[in-house]
């Protein structure tokens, strides 16, 4: 029987990569994203090369009641084995007390509370079928802090929290939780922290060679199996 997965922020990145590598293994696929036209040429993309499911679906997982409407109205009662909670962004790289609250606001939102908007959705149905994997994104920068990347560094740390919480409350309901630390990936992760400025944000990985998606989408991929 096949295996379904959620995989978050799947339009771009890392969260793309891994629908490629999870159709690889086989899984069903439910992609979320903002950007719909990129969700529905990736199902095209995957449908085509793979025998597999694929269903999309565009929202904001900073709005708790579209992450609601997805999770109870357009899903269903599907049974959901993995969730890749791959969603999230950086913006802005400044000092605290230079700091842009917007952008505090949009990271909070995304990488924190979106992860856990939808993580309320789901752990249920896990824990009714004594099964499944949640699988969070989160950052060596959940590890370790670095200058200007304040609020950044702190939803990480969130994740990391999360993820510990999560796998100490849910080890005895036969589901799994993985956290992922990545280093610097290089994506379309510093185009927006940077606002757009592509400049800016290709001078991030001079002088070092950066991690791929797909390099992350490779660990997630074997965590999940």
């Amino acid at each position: 029987m096949s295996k379904t997965a959620i995989i978050t922020g799947a339009t771009a990145g890392i969260g793309e990569a891994t629908a490629i590598e999870f159709s690889k293994l086989d899984y069903n696929l439910i992609l979320t994203g903002r950007r719909k036209e990129r969700l529905e040429k990736l199902k095209s993309q995957l449908e085509s090369d793979y025998k597999i499911q694929v269903s999309v679906h565009a929202f904001d997982i900073r709005q708790r009641a579209e992450v609601e409407d997805f999770c109870r109205n357009e899903i269903g009662n599907a049974s959901i084995d993995i969730l890749v909670n791959n969603a999230g962004l950086a913006s802005g790289l400044s000092p605290l007390h230079e700091g842009d609250v917007d952008d505090w606001e949009k990271m909070i939102d995304t990488n924190v509370k979106g992860l856990l908007y939808i993580t309320r959705e789901i752990a249920p149905r896990m824990v009714a079928q004594q099964s499944g994997h949640i699988i969070n994104v989160g950052s060596i920068a959940g590890i370790e802090v670095y200058p200007n990347g304040n609020v950044y560094c702190a939803t990480k740390h969130a994740v990391h929290a999360i993820s510990e919480a999560l796998r100490k409350e849910l080890f005895d309901k036969g589901i799994k939780v993985t956290n992922i630390a990545p280093g610097l990936v290089e994506t379309e992760f510093s185009i927006v922290r940077f606002h757009g400025d592509e400049n800016r944000a290709k001078t991030v990985y001079d002088g070092m060679e950066a991690l791929t998606a797909k390099d992350i989408a490779d660990c997630i991929a074997f965590a999940a199996t």
